[in-house]
């Protein structure tokens, strides 16, 4: 028994963009950027139909990845040519997407302030989100009636946390008597040695995995396939290896630091030390 295909759904521009999520207006500016397909004309009116909105979905979704317009009509260039992009789209997402599965915070300017026993910073704050630890989520001229506070911001200030984790340390540091300054500086050089690290790791990655699944041209949605699943492989591993070596790191230097600090202890202290450490 035969079945009657059942048809594709339709849209008009305004019904397109509300399915999508998005504008009229940028329906229309991602068609003259050749991002998106032109409509079927019919009579007075431009038809799409559900491979306009799948082609909506996917370019919002690297748009919110961090991914231009300019490198999303490259990507779809390059992988359009008569072939799925499932695979190659499957791993961009894959490396793409946050390595952490910590959620971003919110926090009001008062609330932040009081994080750090009331202390008003302009120049950390500013470091702050400099850095990315804090991310500005409310103008500071949201409300020109709310009151301005030292940092020249509207008490209305609204910031965005993207890890609660890394923000909460320095909140302790605080409490332990480290200087604001010491606690941005700090971080400066973490974030550059971190850099240095991932950086190790990805080439280590591409020299000893994913060679053996990106080295064809093009990449086929199989190797694509698999090039994401090393990725999702590699995550823990990486964070496994990294926690290992700080640990073991940590000790030998905090060890070295007491060992220099019994040194100048009188005799019989050394003495009665000796055999700790």
């Amino acid at each position: 028994m035969s079945t009657v295909p059942r048809p594709r759904p339709e849209f008009l521009i305004d019904d397109l963009a509300q399915a999508a999520g998005t504008t009229v207006r940028n329906v229309r500016a991602y068609q003259d950027r050749g991002l998106l397909p032109r409509a079927d004309r019919r009579g007075r009116a431009n038809v799409y139909d559900d491979t306009h909105l799948e082609r909506l979905r996917l370019i919002a979704g690297l748009l919110d990845r961090g991914h231009t317009l300019a490198g999303i009509k490259e990507l779809l260039d390059a992988w359009e040519n008569g072939r799925g992009l499932g695979g190659v789209l499957g791993l961009v997402a894959e490396v793409t997407a946050p390595w952490t599965d910590e959620k971003p915070g919110r926090l009001s300017h008062a609330e932040l302030l009081a994080l750090f026993g009331g202390t008003e910073d302009p120049a950390a704050i500013e470091a702050a989100l400099r850095l990315g630890v804090l991310e500005l989520e409310t103008p500071a001229d949201a409300d020109a009636d709310a009151p301005a506070c030292g940092s020249g911001r509207s008490a209305a200030t609204a910031y965005r946390v993207p890890s609660p984790a890394l923000l909460d340390v320095a909140a302790r540091l605080f409490e332990l008597g480290v200087p604001l300054a010491a606690v941005i500086d700090h971080f400066e050089e973490l974030r550059r040695d971190m850099g240095h690290l991932a950086r190790r790791f990805v080439e280590f990655s591409a020299v000893q995995v994913f060679a053996r699944y990106v080295g064809a041209t093009p990449l086929s949605d199989e190797d694509a396939a698999r090039a994401a699943e090393a990725v999702r492989r590699l995550r823990p591993l990486a964070q496994a290896a990294v926690d290992a070596e700080l640990a073991r790191a940590m000790r030998r230097e905090a060890t070295l630091l007491l060992e220099a600090s019994v040194a100048t202890l009188p005799e019989p202290l050394r003495e009665a030390l000796a055999g700790e450490l």
